[in-house]
């Protein structure tokens, strides 16, 4: 049991600052849960393979993959506050080039601009979840982060909810006929071009209105006092900060927990909606399940990081990871509607997963060594940008044996959380703190 009842989550001194930070965590989210619809979006209306569709998010994540070296390394000469800056001008300038990427009608160029705006985003966690964690004591870190994480699933609802109300509905792609299929499929070049012409559009506009919304918050960040980053007098080197985490074992299997973390969330999340169509339910219609995986998700993220009060962070790591297998197994054995359910239901044990693992990773970490550990836990990220394409590959064989395609994709998801029950198990029986 953890006892952290005399010592506030968030001091008081710090509390609008941590607001607005926090506000990030939400502005990232709506990034993440706009794009993962985008997928079968651009699968339908560019007439590409589910593979070559989920370059999206090899674009989308490996972003992070690049940039997140570089971004700690920034932190290390200059400031969190100046990283963020950087951080939220990328991001911009990523979101705003939609708008020529539509006009040219490129797949490569949206992929583009999806690579730069998550330079943005790279910069913005690897700097926003270290500085969440020092803003205060040190035993209610991995709580304090589990509170602004929570934050992040109300970015990632209103995302869906733009995708699903915005986005989706009002592709012409996606029109059936009467009997299930679609349009677009029968109609002549000519009139394909007029439709992708408009369904460009409509993918586009909300990318760019979020990009004038960044801006603004960029302009509120240079605007309001943020506390200094605490830096050693003698700061030790790059190389020296190199091998402090590589010859830290419970920093690098929780990097591996979190490549696994993401790529599973990523999976679960992306697929929910071709899992959806498989059972013959539109792609507007679809993306309602994923937002109710979402709220799901945001309500099990409140109920945990309440929970940590009473029990260790590690052991309830160990037991979601067990439960978002049973889950994800029940997605791949069980056929219909029961199954779709099982797999929003995995959105629930997801919740805590993230922030969780990060705080286990970097606690106790020297000072001079946690931006390039947060740097390590931000590139874990590119799992994301990985095994959906995989999955996707799997998608496309339409049957393994006994089961479909899109059910028996569900399988990396399911290894991925085996690993993470492990960490979560070590982290608590083996790296004790």
């Amino acid at each position: 049991m953890q006892n952290t009842e005399k010592v506030p989550v968030v001091p008081k001194a710090v509390i609008l600052p941590f607001i607005i930070i926090t506000s990030l965590f939400a502005l990232w989210g709506f990034a993440n849960d706009i794009t993962n619809p985008m997928v079968a979006a651009f699968g339908t209306v560019m007439e590409i393979s589910t593979a070559k569709a989920a370059l999206v998010q090899l674009a989308f994540y490996g972003g992070y993959g690049t940039m997140a070296i570089p971004a700690a390394l920034f932190i290390r000469k200059y400031s969190y506050k100046s990283s963020i800056i950087l951080g939220l001008t990328l991001y911009a300038i990523g979101a705003l080039l939609f708008y020529p990427a539509a006009q040219f009608e490129v797949f490569g160029f949206f992929l583009g601009s999806l690579y730069i705006l998550t330079f943005g985003l790279a910069f913005l966690e690897t700097t926003a979840n270290p500085f969440i964690l020092s803003m205060g004591d040190e035993r209610t870190a991995t709580q304090r982060l589990n509170l602004a994480q929570a934050f992040n699933p109300i970015g990632s609802l209103l995302g869906m909810f733009v995708a699903s109300k915005f986005i989706l509905i009002s592709l012409d792609s996606d029109k059936r006929n009467e009997a299930g299929e679609l349009i677009f499929t029968s109609l002549s070049e000519a009139e394909k071009a007029i439709i992708r012409t408009h369904d460009l559009a409509v993918i586009r506009n909300p990318y760019v209105i979020l990009g004038f919304v960044v801006v603004a918050m960029l302009v509120i960040i240079a605007l309001v006092k943020m506390p200094e980053r605490k830096v050693d007098e003698k700061q030790s080197s790059v190389l020296s900060s190199f091998s402090n985490l590589w010859n830290n074992g419970k920093y690098k299997e929780g990097v591996m927990a979190q490549l696994f973390y993401v790529a599973a969330q990523i999976m679960c999340w992306t697929f929910i909606i071709q899992y959806a169509e498989n059972l013959g339910i539109s792609k507007a219609e679809a993306q309602n399940y994923n937002i109710i995986a979402m709220a799901i998700f945001l309500s099990s993220r409140f109920v945990s990081t309440f929970m940590m009060r009473y029990v260790n962070a590690r052991q309830l790591l160990m037991f979601f990871a067990l439960g978002a297998m049973c889950t994800t197994a029940g997605v791949i054995l069980i056929d219909g509607i029961l199954g779709l359910y099982m797999l929003i239901a995995t959105s629930a044990f997801m919740s805590l997963m993230f922030p969780t693992i990060y705080g286990i990773a970097l606690h106790g970490l020297a000072s001079d060594d946690t931006a390039l550990g947060a740097a390590g836990l931000v590139m874990a990220i590119v799992g994301g940008a990985l095994m959906p394409i995989l999955q996707g590959l799997i998608i496309d064989m339409e049957s393994v044996g006994p089961f479909s395609g899109v059910n028996f994709s569900f399988i990396l998801p399911f290894l991925c959380f085996c690993y993470i029950a492990l960490y979560g198990y070590r982290a608590y029986k083996v790296y004790r703190y």
